[in-house]
């Protein structure tokens, strides 16, 4: 088993950081190779250059800027993700990253003809998990339509293998959290790992 951490927050004093540090426990527990993508520590640019968006269909050459992730993408069987939810959806730099890394022929195949559809690239992904934090409660969030998890959880997942093992948990409503609810979050986290990695 080999497991990528995206990770997104840009502090390491942040809950998310626990939740990072409930994640690789479970993962060092298990005996499971990973690596972490700290996309703040890590300087990451999420943003796409014009040469970037101009070489986007050429694959190979469209993967030269991000070696490295692309490497871990086709590397990993397990990937993992640890961010806020902001304005009901992904940060910035995760949705940047998802945009730069998540490239045609590595993530996705495009059609060769006009009735064909986009075939996933990542079908040896066959673990995915999404841990959270949201300032809004979950009815805001389920009224708002939730766009940041059904990126992952629909979007991303639609690239990984058919039978994918998935795991989610939200803390919502954080800036009202307490000890007792950081914690049960955590212990939530670290269950749903534990299931996962079975």
């Amino acid at each position: 088993m080999q497991t990528l951490v995206v990770f997104c927050h840009p502090s390491h004093e942040s809950f998310n950081a626990a939740v990072l540090e409930t994640v690789t426990q479970r993962l060092q527990s298990k005996g499971v190779e990973h690596r972490v993508r700290d996309l703040y520590g890590d300087n990451f640019n999420p943003v796409m250059t014009m040469s970037e968006l101009a070489g986007y269909l050429d694959s190979p050459a469209n993967r030269n800027a991000l070696q490295t992730d692309v490497e871990n993408l086709l590397w990993c069987d397990t990937l993992v993700f640890v961010y806020p939810t902001w304005w009901y959806g992904l940060p910035a730099m995760l949705k940047g990253w998802l945009d730069r890394a998540m490239l045609p022929g590595v993530a996705f195949h495009l059609p060769e003809s006009e009735r064909a559809r986009i075939r996933p690239g990542l079908r040896h992904v066959g673990r995915l998990a999404l841990f959270t934090t949201c300032g809004a409660s979950w009815l805001q969030t389920q009224l708002m339509g939730a766009p940041g998890k059904r990126t992952i959880m629909r979007g991303v997942r639609h690239l990984c293998a058919p039978r994918l093992r998935c795991a989610y948990a939200a803390h919502y409503r954080m800036d009202f959290s307490t000890q007792r609810s950081r914690r049960k979050h955590l212990d939530n986290v670290a269950a749903k790992m534990d299931r996962l990695l079975k």
